[in-house]
């Protein structure tokens, strides 16, 4: 199976309808699309996704930023894809980020930065588990997966 990591489409992507113009992005570089789902992020929810950043000063705006509209979560799969999806995504602050990632094209500030994804594979699978049920994802092939892999 191929490598799995988790994305999440932060609330300003949704309000601003960015959705689409970001799954596209994964999927014309080859990525797949395992699970995909609208959610909303309780308190509890955000806490243990963001249990790392607890005690430092963004936990509280983090906490209500996440919670305060709807999400896309979703399982993207393919050759590495967790360091394809960062790479993809650029740095987390958004000025830094370089033209062609969707932060440096799509987001203006750190604190708006449109997109998570996880760091690695370990991460990758808890994120995944907080978001998903395991007969929430799929495994398919792609009509053009012999196209894309030697």
């Amino acid at each position: 199976m191929a490598e799995r990591t988790f994305v999440l489409l932060k609330p300003d992507a949704v309000q601003r309808g960015l959705i689409g113009e970001i799954v596209s992005r994964f999927e014309h570089r080859g990525l797949k699309v395992a699970a995909l789902k609208l959610v909303r992020v309780t308190r509890s929810l955000a806490e243990t996704y963001y249990s790392e950043h607890k005690g430092k000063a963004f936990f509280e705006p983090l906490m209500s930023y996440v919670a305060a509209g709807p999400v896309v979560a979703m399982v993207i799969e393919g050759d590495g894809a967790v360091t394809a999806v960062r790479k993809m995504m650029g740095k987390t602050n958004s000025a830094e980020a370089e033209p062609g990632t969707i932060r440096g094209d799509l987001a203006l500030t750190i604190g708006r930065n449109v997109i998570h994804g996880s760091d690695s594979v370990e991460s990758a699978k808890r994120e995944i588990s907080l978001f998903f049920k395991p007969d929430e994802i799929q495994a398919y092939a792609r009509i053009d997966e012999t196209w894309l892999h030697e």
